[in-house]
């Protein structure tokens, strides 16, 4: 566990950074509270570190200073020249998931298994707000579907391509279908009366299909409907209005991010006092 404490506070002052394939997202914890929350392009690691920068600076000094910026990440090329940009720029130690602080969360998985932090982090972070079974469904590069069970155990799930994947697939892939970008749907209609939007049914219906069909198999093999929570870039676009869903959660991995350090820092102090 990192050397970082709350010191006199009862409230952690914490910068949690996501990195992700296409973007990145950061935020300020106060406690458990998230304030100015962004997400940003990874258009390099240097003006992604800027940002972040910005923030950490506005955070305060004193007894209001960060204790720690805490990075998780499933794109190494960004992640990397990231940290290095930030540990000069920020005035607080900057420590990394995997490296410096694990997901503390059990798993049912294959020995061999990798499973991407962000996969954890939410999986984590869902059952820290339910605190029961429930179904965590991530759409972003690509569409994620995992369980966790009652007693807080990450089974395992699905991973499918995202939506933006599915439509430049489809144009890539193909000598006719057009460059399409991601967006709902016409509602006026359901049927798609030229390329773009035939396109786009199909993107959208197959995202919430796979997502229902998953949900309803992991439901039989538990013998119980469990909650779903929505997090992801796409999630408000795809699921925003979908009776499957219980709650949409756009920051779910940096409140992943929050509790592996809270429950980490418990224990290091269980350990200390032992």
């Amino acid at each position: 566990m990192p050397e970082f404490s709350a010191g006199d506070s009862p409230s952690l002052r914490l910068l949690a950074v996501s990195v992700g394939n296409t973007t990145t997202r950061f935020g300020l914890f106060t406690g458990r509270e998230l304030s100015r929350s962004r997400r940003v392009p990874n258009t390099s690691a240097e003006a992604v570190a800027s940002q972040i920068a910005a923030l950490g600076k506005e955070a305060g000094s004193g007894r209001d200073a960060l204790a720690a910026c805490v990075v998780a990440s499933v794109n190494d090329r960004i992640a990397r020249p990231l940290i290095e940009a930030l540990e000069p720029a920020i005035p607080c130690a900057v420590y990394r998931i995997g490296a410096d602080l694990p997901v503390p969360i059990r798993t049912a998985l294959a020995s061999d298994a990798a499973p991407g932090q962000d996969r954890l982090l939410n999986a984590l972070a869902a059952f820290d707000t339910l605190n029961s079974a429930c179904v965590v469904v991530d759409t972003g590069t690509a569409i994620t579907v995992d369980f966790v069970d009652g007693e807080g155990v990450f089974q395992g799930g699905a991973i499918a391509p995202g939506a933006s994947m599915m439509l430049r697939a489809l144009h890539q892939q193909t000598a006719a279908l057009p460059e399409v970008a991601l967006a709902r749907p016409d509602e006026a209609s359901p049927f798609g009366k030229d390329t773009t939007q035939a396109m786009r049914n199909g993107v959208f219906f197959a995202a919430r299909g796979l997502i229902r069909a998953l949900v309803e198999r992991y439901a039989e093999a538990y013998g119980a409907y469990p909650p779903v929570i929505a997090t992801g870039g796409d999630a408000a676009l795809l699921l925003d209005g979908d009776e499957l869903i219980d709650r949409i959660i756009p920051d779910l991995t940096l409140f992943g991010i929050e509790a592996a350090c809270r429950r980490g820092l418990a224990l290091q102090e269980t350990e200390e006092h032992a």
